[in-house]
């Protein structure tokens, strides 16, 4: 079986991870969505809360598992899953020379291991998780920009806040 590991913190998923997921879905017979914590960023939402949207995200591709993913090395979670792929989005030049080093470390750690870029597509191109949460927090228009049961839980989890 060929799996793919399609790693992120995704807080929140958008609407350009799930058209990554989707095209990503193609290339393997399973594809793990890996929810990490990253030590450098504080998060808005739990790691239980991010699977559970991304599980509601994604429930129309059948092979695609969401798994709130492991501390440590992302290679060291790839072999512990079987995965011979590593799948990463990109938006912009900026993405990819971010990602290209973190690729070139895989290879490092692990030659038997790919790296696999996929561009977005160009209506997602300016969305980000950043820019979703500053949306979010000021009451900004989110129609198209994220999965409905994300819009939800953002308009949730700012109501009760005066930021």
């Amino acid at each position: 079986m060929r799996i793919g590991i399609c790693p992120g913190s995704f807080d929140p998923v958008t609407n350009g991870h799930v058209d990554i997921f989707e095209r990503a879905s193609k290339l393997v017979d399973k594809l793990i969505v890996a929810v990490l914590t990253n030590p450098n960023k504080h998060n808005l939402f739990t790691q239980e809360e991010r699977v559970e949207l991304i599980k509601a995200s994604v429930a129309h591709i059948p092979n695609v598992e969401v798994d709130d993913g492991a501390s440590g090395l992302l290679i060291d979670y790839a072999k512990s899953k079987n995965s011979f792929m590593i799948i990463r989005g990109l938006r912009a030049l900026s993405d990819f020379e971010y990602e290209f080093q973190r690729a070139l470390f895989s290879k490092y750690l692990d030659d038997d291991i790919e790296t696999v870029f996929i561009m977005t597509n160009n209506k997602y191109s300016f969305v980000s998780s950043t820019g979703i949460r500053e949306l979010a927090r000021f009451q900004g228009r989110l129609d198209g920009l994220v999965p409905e049961t994300v819009k939800k839980a953002l308009e949730a989890k700012f109501a009760d806040r005066s930021e």
